[in-house]
């Protein structure tokens, strides 16, 4: 016996083949074999010169995992002993539950286990004077070995070990209990529909890719075929016989500039998606591949061949020109400069009279008006406490009015004073409302009132002495101020 399980563990080892006790977990069994006995009038095991007697029996099992299954087994049939001398015989009925270990896993041929369980034994009719029909079986141990002759058919041996509660069946009491061994041949069925959710011809159990689509080719494992080994399956790769990267669908893009190599017009430079793949060193949005013009201001606006737009055809493009729509001068950033002082129109505010860049482009103001203006402002006089201007100050102020028209650019500050006769209050009211009389009166004669700007001071900045006459006469008065 030894021997036969040493050969069956070395068979183990070098056959195996497809499981399939995971898809057909159940199994029914027909047995046949003989049986032997041991107890207080001797010792029948492994001995074939002794008693023994035959059973038939019926098996069921259920799968529960890759190493253990639970089993119930039935047997009918004769037990006894002959000694030649005494003895005893009975027809019985046995069953039994067993969990069963199995010691390799199911995608071996020839699979040896063994198991241990519960069970009774039913006696027919006694030789002896005891009632009771039934004995209990506990433990029931043994093993076994099943050689698969197809994924259905499996041929079982099995040896049973049958170790009873009581002492009663061989008429001798308080002995020895009474023992069995079953000596067992036969063959199994496996049952059981294959479970295949994705229907790829794999069942579940050993399916590692259980979501198959429909119609999608699968390997041993179940899962979709890899074709060229880069880990994108073939029905979802659009290069299936090159090998690539997820990112691209398994397509190869040799210098990772998401865009593949089949649609790269750089394949070996990385570039962008929107240039299919090519650098564009000046970023103005054509390839480097296609642009004359490759050391453009980063960011400019170009034509089709990557050169600088330049609408106004002055030699600056339409990025640093500041008139770009005007033909104008390099020095002047593409503005023209109509009246030549070197002052684009754009900035110069007498764009049609030669001025100097101090002046905003427009011409110098002459000393000589400029002292006449501050002298008009001194022979500016109102009535008493009043703003109204009196009759001999309308004259000067028109002849303001003719220079302010020379220097039409000019800004006019005008600014009063009074002396400090009076309250605080009422100097600053009448001086601004005496101002404001002088700007109503130039805005009358046609002088812009965007040029004008006047202020009341009040009696806050003397020029004299408010304690005398001659002080307060000097303080009050008008300033004329001309200026770009």
């Amino acid at each position: 016996m030894k021997k036969l399980l040493l050969l069956c563990i070395c068979l183990a080892s070098t056959l195996t083949t497809k499981a399939q006790t995971e898809d057909k977990k159940w199994n029914v069994g027909l047995h046949g074999g003989i049986i032997q006995y041991n107890g207080d009038l001797g010792r029948d095991w492994y001995k074939t010169d002794k008693t023994m007697y035959g059973f038939a029996g019926l098996s069921v099992s259920r799968y529960l995992w890759k190493y253990i299954d639970i089993s119930a087994l039935y047997t009918r049939g004769t037990l006894g002993y002959d000694s030649g001398v005494t003895g005893f015989k009975s027809d019985y009925s046995s069953a039994s539950i067993n969990l069963r270990l199995n010691l390799i896993g199911p995608e071996f041929a020839v699979r040896p286990y063994v198991f241990g369980g519960w069970g009774g034994i039913l006696f027919d009719r006694q030789l002896n004077f005891h009632k009771p029909k039934i004995d209990t079986t506990f433990p029931v141990v043994g093993g076994g070995i099943n050689f698969r002759l197809s994924p259905v058919v499996s041929l079982n041996l099995q040896e049973t070990f049958v170790f009873t509660n009581n002492d009663r069946r061989d008429g001798i009491v308080n002995g020895k209990k009474d023992d069995y061994l079953m000596h067992m041949a036969g063959l199994t069925f496996n049952f059981g529909s294959k479970k295949d959710a994705d229907n790829d011809g794999v069942s579940d159990s050993k399916d590692k890719c259980p979501d198959t689509p429909a119609g999608v080719s699968v390997d041993k494992k179940g899962c979709p075929l890899d074709r060229d080994g880069d880990g994108v399956y073939d029905y979802l790769d659009s290069c299936p016989d090159v090998a690539g990267n997820a990112l691209m669908n398994g397509c190869p893009d040799r210098d990772n500039d998401g865009v593949t190599d089949a649609e790269d017009r750089c394949p070996d430079t990385r570039g962008t998606v929107a240039l299919k793949g090519c650098p564009d060193a000046d970023n103005d949005g054509v390839a480097d591949l296609d642009d004359k013009c490759p050391n453009s201001t980063p960011g400019s606006k170009v034509d089709a061949v990557g050169c600088a737009l330049d609408n106004d055809k002055d030699g600056v493009n339409n990025d640093e020109d500041r008139c770009p729509d005007t033909y104008g001068p390099v020095s002047l950033k593409g503005c023209p400069d109509t009246d030549g002082d070197g002052i684009a129109d754009i900035d110069d505010r007498c764009p049609n009279a030669k001025g100097t860049a101090e002046n905003k482009g427009c011409p110098e103001i002459a000393k000589k008006d400029v002292v006449r203006i501050t002298y008009i402002g001194s022979k500016i006089f109102f009535e008493n406490n009043s703003d109204k201007l009196k009759v001999a100050s309308l004259v000067l102020l028109d002849e303001l009015v003719a220079i302010l028209n020379k220097y039409d650019a000019a800004n006019l500050t005008i600014d009063g004073h009074t002396d400090s006769n009076g309250s605080d209050e009422f100097n600053m009211v009448l001086s601004q409302k005496r101002t404001n009389s002088v700007r109503a009166y130039l805005i009358s004669k046609g002088v812009s009132d965007s040029h004008l700007t006047s202020t009341g001071f009040g009696e806050t900045k003397p020029i004299a002495d408010n304690k005398t006459s001659l002080g307060r006469s000097k303080n009050r008065r008008v300033e004329l101020k001309i200026a770009y």
